[in-house]
């Protein structure tokens, strides 16, 4: 493999969260501070965020806005972020709001976090919970979180989580 800084090789998705562990508040400012620190273009910064600590109210509306299946291994993150964008020109917005999320992907590895992006959710009913409005789109919600145990996972996703990682390979992914 091409030498990858450890941030980007040992970064990973999991569903198996540590319900015990909390995030503090500094972890939760260096996430969003890397965050904010993203590119981009021409500076418009469309990003918003609404962080949700375990039990707290935006917690339990982000938790409920996600299908079933995601609750049963969500519910156990640490905190629940949602990314949205405000930005005029939607598909820009989207992209520098994705520019913000992998900055805050690889501080939380730095940290020795993990996340896990979502972005099937209830996107009306989140909008309402949270009180947001146009021009405020959630695009993605991450579970934040330490690692927890695999086998206590349904057994259809512990399968998932102990599998080995893959990725498509660099020629499959050049358009020329």
């Amino acid at each position: 493999m091409v030498d990858l800084t450890p941030l980007l090789a040992f970064r990973w998705s999991p569903r198996a969260f540590d319900p015990a562990a909390e995030l503090t508040g500094e972890e939760a400012s260096s996430l969003l501070e890397a965050a904010r620190w993203a590119p981009s273009t021409g500076n418009a910064q469309p990003w918003r965020f609404a962080l949700g600590h375990r039990d707290d109210e935006t917690w339990k509306r982000t938790l409920v806005s996600l299908p079933e299946p995601d609750q049963r291994w969500a519910r156990h993150a640490a905190a629940l972020v949602v990314g949205a964008h405000a930005g005029t020109d939607p598909e820009r917005a989207a992209y520098d709001l994705g520019q913000a999320m992998a900055h805050l992907t690889v501080q939380a590895t730095a940290l020795g976090l993990y996340v896990h992006q979502l972005t099937r959710f209830d996107r009306a009913a989140l909008c309402a919970d949270l009180d947001l409005a146009p021009p405020v789109r959630p695009l993605v919600v991450v579970a934040v979180g330490r690692l927890g145990d695999p086998l206590d996972l349904p057994e259809e996703l512990r399968r998932r989580e102990t599998a080995l990682r893959r990725r498509h390979p660099l020629h499959a992914l050049l358009l020329r």
